[in-house]
């Protein structure tokens, strides 16, 4: 692969009430560096950039209709893993190209941050996600 991997850009986690996440992620050091919705089967979520440091855990919120799968998991889990690329459109082509599992047919824009960022996602042997993400 000729597109650059730089770091884990954050680890992504769906919570039942982001409101009381925050607050636990506060009670660690984390700050709530950007806060934001998103859209999601026709509803409304929320979400919430929390970093310490160079850590970056992005905790977010599905609308209600999505929260019973979340609540009814006997533990939490790690939703994916995302890792900043300097270009998204050379990662996205790069990986197409070398047969990985896409699931998105084009890089999604998303408006995070300050100018937004886009993402894609590849599943692994085991389906788990890895996300690709440039901050635009």
């Amino acid at each position: 692969m000729n597109f650059k991997f730089n770091h884990i850009q954050h680890i992504g986690i769906p919570v039942t009430d982001l409101n009381i996440s925050e607050k636990f992620y506060q009670k660690l050091g984390f700050e709530n560096v950007m806060a934001s919705g998103f859209d999601h089967n026709g509803e409304r979520g929320k979400m919430a950039m929390m970093q310490k440091g160079d850590m970056i855990i992005e905790i977010y919120q599905f609308p209600d209709a999505e929260l019973d799968k979340i609540r009814n998991r006997a533990d939490g889990h790690v939703d994916h893993v995302a890792f900043d690329v300097d270009d998204i459109d050379l990662a996205f082509s790069e990986l197409k190209n070398a047969s990985f599992r896409i699931i998105e047919e084009a890089p999604v824009f998303l408006p995070f941050w300050k100018n937004g960022c886009k993402y894609f996602n590849i599943l692994g042997p085991n389906n788990e996600r890895l996300e690709f993400n440039q901050i635009l």
